[in-house]
């Protein structure tokens, strides 16, 4: 008997909560789940995983939705479908919709897509980036040693969050500033929170926050 999958209450929700999306995100995720990987609840968001590695994501956003894949530059993309989600993303790749039979088209090749993610996964190749540890600056690295338990949820953050939190604390041009930061977002990292990840669990979009707070 062919094993169903088991499907996570908070992307049930998650889906009923995004009415502009619903089809859409529900054919994207029966897309993924048709697949070896689990689905999981991280960031305020539908996310599957292998052996509990991220692979990729399903999102809704105010224009469009999107499968994104955790380590997009090793995939094989012949149709050009995969894009960075902004300029300085160094690892996540996705692709956007706007129509539920954009998705039905391309389901072959999407298909191919998670495929090639989850080989990837298990193979444990990494996305080369010219990011190290001596891009970040001295306040954070010292920190990190400082505070095992930052440096654990620091790590645990996407590649993008994590990017996002070096160039705001490296943007600070004196070192009491930078410490000032780090010390200022040390409560989110530690909440599994990105910079501009909603805290307040008010907002219709999550992860982001909406300004929904200031509305109560």
């Amino acid at each position: 008997m062919e094993k169903l999958p088991v499907m996570d209450p908070n992307v049930d929700d998650y889906i009923r909560n995004h009415s502009n999306w619903q089809k859409e995100l529900t054919l994207l995720r029966k897309l993924v789940l048709e697949t070896e990987l689990t689905e999981a609840w991280k960031w305020q968001a539908p996310c599957y995983t292998l052996n509990n590695k991220n692979v990729v994501m399903i999102a809704a956003f105010k224009n469009d939705c999107v499968l994104s894949f955790f380590k997009g530059p090793l995939l094989n993309d012949p149709e050009n479908l995969l894009v960075a989600p902004g300029e300085n993303s160094r690892t996540f790749r996705v692709v956007r919709f706007t129509d539920a039979r954009q998705i039905t088209k391309l389901k072959s090749k999407l298909k191919f897509l998670i495929q090639q993610a989850i080989e990837a996964e298990r193979s444990g190749k990494q996305v080369e980036t010219k990011q190290g540890p001596d891009e970040f600056p001295v306040e954070l690295q010292t920190k990190l040693k400082e505070d095992p338990r930052l440096k654990k949820a620091f790590e645990a953050l996407t590649p993008g969050r994590q990017r996002a939190y070096v160039m705001h604390f490296a943007a600070a041009k004196q070192s009491k500033t930078r410490t000032a930061r780090i010390e200022k977002f040390a409560p989110r990292i530690l909440d599994g929170k990105g910079m501009n990840d909603c805290v307040c669990g008010l907002t219709q979009k999550p992860p982001g926050c909406d300004g929904s707070h200031n509305q109560k």
